[in-house]
């Protein structure tokens, strides 16, 4: 109950179906994070799912974060650096 609410808010904020996250999710954990490509595909999914591009420059600097283990485990701390 409590799950479906939180995915019926995530979609009336950002016009994201429940069965897109959870495709995402599920990428997310078969996804090498270790392999640049799939770093790629990840950010380009999520850039046409928000529909934000991300530039070049931007790219790099997150791909070179996710690599580098520089994204923070703690979700209390992820806005705290910047990328």
């Amino acid at each position: 109950m409590f799950k479906d609410n939180l995915f019926q808010k995530i979609e009336q904020k950002t016009n994201i179906k429940k069965e897109t996250i959870l495709e995402l999710a599920k990428k997310l954990q078969n996804n090498n994070l270790d392999k640049e490509e799939s770093i790629r595909e990840i950010i380009h999914d999520l850039s046409n799912l928000t529909g934000k591009e991300v530039s070049k420059e931007k790219e790099e600097k997150i791909i070179d974060a996710i690599k580098n283990d520089k994204v923070p485990k703690n979700v209390d701390t992820l806005f705290e650096k910047k990328l």
